[in-house]
């Protein structure tokens, strides 16, 4: 069992930067792979970024690619998210979830088992 909280969502204004920090429990965080994605009002949950367990592998949506950084520290059992230069379109509720495999689909969310509660994120224009 993994239980996953989120924080440092707010307020900030577009062009500014934000991190996300995702904390988990349990002992065996190290093999998790652990993903954010958001939704925003009236939108499907979105895949934005994951990181194996061991950090060696990442991956990014196009929309992020280049502004967001996922990165973790298993000896703290956390998992950030530094985004930078943000858009009113990243404007959203910002969840982590844990997977247990790591597969081809990992932009998928039915390929991951926990999930925290989420996080505002709101980027004013």
């Amino acid at each position: 069992q993994v239980q996953l909280v989120e924080s440092g969502g707010g307020l900030v204004q577009a062009g500014g930067s934000l991190s996300l920090s995702c904390a988990a429990s349990g002992r065996t965080f190290s093999s998790y792979h652990v993903g954010w994605f958001r939704q925003a009002p009236g939108k499907e949950r979105e895949f934005a970024a994951v990181i194996s367990g061991g950090g060696g592998r990442r991956l990014y949506a196009d929309s992020v690619k280049g502004r967001f950084t996922i990165s973790r520290d298993n000896a703290k059992n956390l998992v950030y998210l530094q985004m930078n230069s943000l858009k009113p379109e990243d404007t959203a509720v910002y969840y982590c979830a844990a997977a247990a495999s790591w597969s081809g689909r990992m932009y998928e969310r039915l390929n991951y088992d926990y999930w925290g509660q989420g996080t505002q994120v709101t980027v004013s224009s």
